[in-house]
């Protein structure tokens, strides 16, 4: 007897496991991903014309996720557009369908490190909004972050968010990814875990987009702050964190960092290019007509 190949059983798999959308109005398509809560799959909404992703949960009840998503309207934030029940009782919700590129996939793209920045600060900017609503995503990461083509930035992945402020997990639970978790979130401190863990995945994010060749001093000293060891050392919030980043594009000063009188002239001087050439030149001339006049 031949034993069947590994893309056979996969196929064989999803078709057993392929959830039943009769009663529904979506046309399932294929499945995309798969993770604790559930499988998601790509479908047609008939109805509507368009394609959405389609979340199965592996139990009855709906998610903490959809609910969450439900609450919180920002473009770069996942809505929620549907939810429902499957004859075999299992709950599904439909949200948008995300077509892009994963963060960590465009960082080894070639993209420019302002480019990755500026995705950054979109991305800060979407969990500072969800701050503001009391979420805490606690599991922020490249792969978590999805870029369009047209630039459009997207956290996916609010599995274990919580919102509010009570720990809801057990002490000593730990939930997050190793790199990305805050010092806390590792030892399972769940009473300790706020806005300011999620400031530490960014920072390790930053970190990530920065590169591991000539990292300038300042966006060190950025990512440094956000994964501070202890949180009262981190940046207050999201925003505090985005902003120094685009004080940084902007070759402006940053909190994080203490530069000194001869890295102020260069920073300055980097710029303002044109001005300094200008003013250059201005001298340069001047000194050649001194020279010529003297003759």
């Amino acid at each position: 007897m031949r034993w069947l190949g590994h893309k056979t059983l996969e196929h064989l798999r999803e078709v057993v496991e392929a959830p039943d959308l009769s009663g529904t109005k979506y046309r399932l398509i294929r499945e995309i991903g798969r993770g604790g809560m559930g499988i998601v799959y790509e479908a047609e909404d008939v109805e509507l014309d368009r394609r959405v992703a389609l979340k199965v949960l592996n139990g009855v009840d709906i998610s903490g996720e959809a609910r969450i998503l439900a609450r919180l309207e920002h473009p770069g934030i996942v809505p929620v557009h549907d939810v429902g029940t499957l004859p075999d009782g299992r709950v599904f919700y439909a949200m948008k369908l995300v077509e892009g590129t994963r963060l960590d996939r465009l960082a080894q793209s070639g993209a420019s490190l302002a480019d990755r920045l500026r995705v950054f600060q979109k991305t800060c900017e979407a969990v500072a909004f969800a701050h503001s609503h009391g979420v805490i995503h606690r599991d922020l990461k490249p792969e978590n972050i999805m870029v369009g083509s047209f630039g459009e930035v997207l956290i996916m992945d609010w599995g274990v968010a919580r919102r509010g402020p009570q720990p809801d997990a057990a002490p000593g639970t730990v939930m997050g990814t190793a790199g990305y978790m805050a010092p806390e979130q590792a030892r399972g401190e769940v009473d300790r875990v706020d806005e300011r863990s999620d400031g530490y995945a960014l920072g390790a994010i930053l970190r990530f987009l920065a590169g591991d060749r000539e990292v300038p001093r300042r966006l060190a000293a950025i990512s440094a702050k956000a994964m501070a060891t202890e949180p009262g050392n981190r940046y207050v919030s999201a925003q505090d964190l985005g902003a120094d980043v685009a004080r940084f594009l902007d070759g402006l000063p940053v909190e994080a960092y203490h530069e000194g009188i001869f890295e102020r002239l260069a920073r300055v001087a980097s710029r303002n290019q044109m001005a300094v050439v200008l003013v250059a030149a201005y001298l340069l001339m001047r000194v050649l007509l001194l020279l010529f006049t003297r003759r």
